[in-house]
């Protein structure tokens, strides 16, 4: 399984390294059976992120291809301000994020069986003004779900969302419960906990699924 994490100008820095960070070790705990990298839709390149212009190198091209899941990440910068004053929103990032080549490779992915889409943080934003998941359950930053709503998705609340080939996760930190219940989901509990241990972090909240009995108002 290949786990691509996705950069773009303007990218969070923490909703790639949390992820990134956790699936690494799972990896090394894994023997090989996990690849790790940070792909750019543009192929190798530094990326610029929206935090203090931290840089990442994308070492290869997003493969729509290749097993696994892609990750996508939110953005990072000011949530206020005007665009036509030359201000790079959060929303700005989002939205141009969503019209550069990342969308037809993120449409090529979700066509792929092979695949799991994974977001942290606005990354669900992209794929939802990307036209990928109207209809589909998903959560994103607290600020940003009723924008998931107006483009057809339905929001959760909850801190990670797992829609079978969609798994999404809420503002910038959850990007390591996110990581977390990929290993757990695709390699089992033990992998799971033993990184919890060795990161001395415990998972929060209960990942949601579109699944059991619905539960009555109270």
């Amino acid at each position: 399984m290949h786990a691509q994490i996705v950069l773009y100008d303007g990218f969070d820095p923490f909703d790639v390294v949390a992820p990134f960070e956790v699936l690494a070790a799972g990896a090394e705990m894994l023997g090989g059976d996990l690849a790790v990298s940070l792909v750019a839709a543009e192929g190798p390149r530094d990326v610029i992120s929206g935090t203090r212009a931290l840089a990442l190198a994308a070492t290869a091209a997003l493969d729509p291809a290749e097993p696994g899941c892609v990750i996508v990440p939110g953005a990072s910068g000011p949530t206020v301000g005007d665009p036509d004053d030359g201000v790079d929103t959060i929303p700005v990032l989002l939205a141009r994020a969503a019209q550069t080549e990342l969308t037809p490779l993120l449409h090529k992915a979700s066509a792929n069986p092979e695949v799991t889409l994974a977001a942290v943080c606005g990354g669900s934003i992209i794929m939802a003004m990307s036209g990928l998941i109207e209809g589909r359950h998903a959560v994103t930053h607290h600020l940003g779900l009723e924008l998931l709503e107006a483009t057809g998705v339905h929001p959760v609340a909850a801190r990670v969302v797992d829609d079978g080939d969609l798994v999404t996760a809420g503002g910038v930190t959850s990007g390591l419960e996110l990581a977390l219940h990929l290993l757990d989901r695709f390699y089992g509990p033990r992998v799971a906990h033993a990184v919890e241990r060795l990161f001395e972090y415990e998972r929060r909240g209960t990942v949601w699924r579109p699944t059991g009995r619905e539960p009555a108002e109270v």
